[in-house]
């Protein structure tokens, strides 16, 4: 038997994912008239779905069974966690008819539908990571289909069965939650970006690449490789306690997990030692050349070593010293940024590159450094008493974040001790690349629409005077 035309296959993959788009529309069609009762319905319906004690553990079981990244114990408080607190950022949240009222400047807002969404999530969250984005569009009254990896296609599958049984119990059509069939292919998921209304990629930068030049609408997020500071004024023993914490949790699948330290002089030794301390084990020169030779191979993150434990990392580096075994994670010393310092990069995995600097000054010019060689948008932490340095982080850095005395991974995607967005997908703006600078919420699944009515007092035209005086005065011109 011959092999089939590529263009047969191109038109057999259009005809599939356009069968899904076309009764993804037809579901919408069917909602559109919802208020805003019925849409908060949904969601809760779909919240439920996965935070239903039986349904996490599952989901977090065939997760970390099918992809190999990650623990189930850590993907069931990730489910969980991320999903109320959604719910809780969207309780009271209008989403539906009139939004907003604004008589002193003659505007009436209403939200309205995107359409369908295409979602293109990751192997590291894929349970998360398409509720997350399940839930934020049901809240605008959209369908969505998801293109998952094809690892995480498994996870989907079982969270696409708990979502369709929650939308028969409230009489939801099932169409509104779809997903791509296995084997989930770059050709079905660059025809779902260009037959959607709006593209939400959260993964790797290919992905993010496709989906802003799929001619769809996109939303992308940029890529991680967190950088903490510690200053003099710290907690040493808090902030150390609070990145181990977040370092290890779910073996670092996270981005916005901590991948480099940055300790100013002065509490550089405690630092360690407090690291140390809560289960870190720091690797001498030799271990660290032979770990950076296995995960890095010509010049590219391995996958072999991505969110693995500690022990697995150790042990696929060949690194034998019994220490190693009882690891909750690797620490390297580092004194260089770019190619030929890879620790210095995105790790996603339990191993945290630490280095020394002189002063705060340092610190910053150490993180800006780290952040323009990867992860620039994305987010910067600060273990500090000084929330001037905070400010002069947010003023100098290019993120989009400030993280100040926190496990950054917990905090960079919202929690319930700070006020930003719960997501699972950090924009990172200009400097990252995306058209978002905040954390991906409902709001980017609505459509606006603004009645727009004369001020019953019109502005005032300004004079000549008035704009250009000051500026003319001061140039002579």
């Amino acid at each position: 038997m011959g092999r089939k035309d590529p263009l047969d296959l191109d038109a057999e993959t259009a005809r599939v994912v356009g069968a899904l788009v076309e009764r993804a529309r037809v579901a919408q069609r069917a909602i559109d008239g919802w208020n805003q009762e019925q849409a908060d319905e949904a969601v809760t319906a779909a919240g439920w779905a996965i935070v239903h004690p039986e349904h996490n553990r599952m989901l977090a079981e065939i997760a970390v069974r099918d992809t190999g990244l990650g623990n189930v114990a850590d993907k069931v408080a990730k489910n969980r966690r991320k999903t109320i607190g959604l719910l809780d950022d969207l309780r009271g949240a209008k989403s539906v008819g009139v939004i907003a009222e604004l008589p002193e400047l003659g505007l009436t807002e209403i939200a309205r539908p995107v359409g369908v969404v295409a979602a293109v999530t990751p192997s590291t969250n894929p349970g998360a990571t398409p509720a997350n984005n399940i839930i934020n569009a049901l809240k605008g009254r959209n369908a969505i289909v998801l293109a998952p990896s094809p690892k995480g296609h498994s996870t989907g599958r079982l969270l696409l069965r708990y979502m369709h049984a929650e939308l028969d119990r409230i009489d939801a059509p099932r169409d509104l939650i779809q997903q791509l069939p296995a084997p989930v292919t770059r050709e079905a998921t660059i025809e779902l970006m260009r037959q959607a209304d709006l593209v939400v990629a959260t993964g790797s930068r290919t992905n993010v690449k496709a989906a802003y030049s799929s001619g769809t609408p996109a939303i992308g997020v940029g890529a991680g490789n967190v950088v903490v500071i510690v200053d003099e004024t710290a907690n040493v023993r808090d902030a150390a306690r609070k990145i181990a914490t977040s370092k290890a949790f779910d073996h670092a699948t996270s981005c916005s997990s901590e991948n480099s330290v940055v300790v100013i002089e002065d509490v550089y030794a405690p630092m360690i030692a407090a690291l140390v301390a809560e289960g870190g084990v720091m690797l001498d020169a030799a271990e660290s050349a032979q770990l950076s030779a296995a995960m890095f191979v010509q010049g590219r993150l391995s996958p072999r070593f991505t969110a693995r434990s500690a022990a697995v990392v150790a042990e696929r580096a060949g690194l034998a010293r019994a220490a190693l075994k009882h690891a909750a994670f690797l620490i390297v010393e580092e004194t260089g940024v770019g190619a030929a310092h890879p620790f210095s990069g995105e790790k996603l995995s339990p191993v945290l590159a630490v280095y020394r600097a002189r002063d705060f000054a340092h610190a910053a010019a150490l993180a800006e450094s780290i952040l323009r060689y990867q992860g620039a948008g994305h987010s910067v932490g600060l273990h500090s008493k000084s929330d001037e340095r905070a400010l002069a982080l947010g003023l100098g850095l290019p993120v989009c974040r400030v993280i100040v005395n926190q496990a950054h991974c917990f905090a960079t995607g919202g929690s319930f001790d700070n006020g930003v967005p719960f997501s699972l997908s950090m924009g990172c703006g200009s400097w990252g690349g995306n058209t978002i600078s905040d954390n991906l919420n409902y709001r980017h699944f609505l459509n606006i629409t603004r009645v727009v009515r004369p001020l019953r007092v019109p502005r005032q035209e300004p004079t000549d005077a008035e704009l250009f005086g000051a500026y003319r005065r001061k140039f002579g011109a």
